[in-house]
């Protein structure tokens, strides 16, 4: 009797232990994805278009990560496999830009519920498929890192192509609610949580796929859908894959950077070099594709969103 009431009142310490250690960064997560959207809502036009694909949830997963990976290796694995996720991010978000065309018989309700089924299964399906395989083949550090520059290739190559005719998608003319800001807040706050308590599990690879979840990518598509339509999120899919690349880079960057530098110095070089390489020059290269569009004097998203 002694050692299971000593075991009941153990175990609540552990978890409790585990949570307060994770319950920072998921927060901070949380808390980065409400104050980015703001204000790139607030500022829009070009300033938001290249915060839009400037990393800063990731940021905060790579901070908890830092201190909940069981080993050097463990913490490079993990972010070393979010391309991985990124890349299935891009083709995510391409269901949203390919299936309603398609479906559009179904009715606005219908076509919605389709779309989000089908893209969100489609996803988990192909990231759980991708990680068992990776994870069976029990790779080295330096293989999971080639694969992730492969996934970023990949996902380059994708968003080009996705943004090879950028069309004029119709601007936004509501503001964003604050359930929806509420809700990408919790959303990420659920996603980094949910990521470090894996990894903290010994499965890195899982944990750098989990962190990378598409559920901001969803309130963003169903809260622009519905109040402006389906051709809404449709235009902006093709720059938000694009965009998405400079994730890829923070994490491929971080994966070495941070335990060669230190975590502030390592994630802030990672950062810089993400955003001035990656993100500016993806704004850059949509900007000069809509100059062909004539007449066109949109912004470049109807909506931008941080990852």
């Amino acid at each position: 009797m002694r050692a299971s009431e000593f075991a009941l009142l153990h175990a609540p310490t552990v978890d409790a232990r585990l949570l307060l250690s994770i319950l920072p960064s998921a927060l901070l997560a949380g808390l980065v994805a409400v104050l980015a959207t703001i204000v790139v809502e607030r500022f829009g036009g070009v300033v938001g278009g290249v915060l839009s694909t400037v990393p800063t949830t990731i940021v905060a997963y790579a901070i908890g990560l830092h201190g909940q990976a069981a080993t050097t290796d463990d913490f490079r694995r993990a972010l070393a496999f979010v391309p991985v996720g990124i890349l299935l991010n891009a083709a995510y978000l391409l269901v949203w830009k390919w299936l309603p065309p398609r479906l559009h018989a179904l009715g606005i309700k219908r076509l919605l519920v389709s779309t989000i089924a089908l893209a969100l299964t489609a996803w988990i399906i192909v990231a759980t498929a991708l990680t068992v395989a990776h994870d069976a083949m029990e790779p080295s550090v330096e293989r999971t890192v080639l694969c992730g520059i492969l996934a970023m290739c990949v996902g380059l190559a994708l968003a080009l192509a996705a943004t090879r005719r950028v069309h004029a998608a119709v601007r936004g003319t509501h503001r964003v609610g604050m359930f929806t800001f509420v809700l990408r807040g919790v959303g990420a706050t659920i996603v980094v949580g949910v990521a470090l308590f894996i990894s903290r599990s010994g499965l890195p690879l899982v944990s750098g796929v989990v962190s990378v979840f598409p559920i901001i990518f969803t309130t963003v598509m169903v809260a622009t859908w519905l109040a402006q339509g389906s051709q809404v999120p449709a235009g902006a899919a093709g720059p938000m894959a694009l965009g998405t690349l400079s994730v890829s880079s923070f994490a491929l960057l971080a994966a070495w950077l941070i335990p060669a530098y230190g975590l502030t110095e390592g994630a802030t070089l990672a950062w810089f070099v993400s955003v001035g390489f990656v993100s500016a020059p993806a704004y850059l290269y949509l900007r000069s594709r809509q100059r062909h569009l004539k007449g066109v004097h949109t912004p470049l998203q109807p909506e931008q969103v941080p990852q």
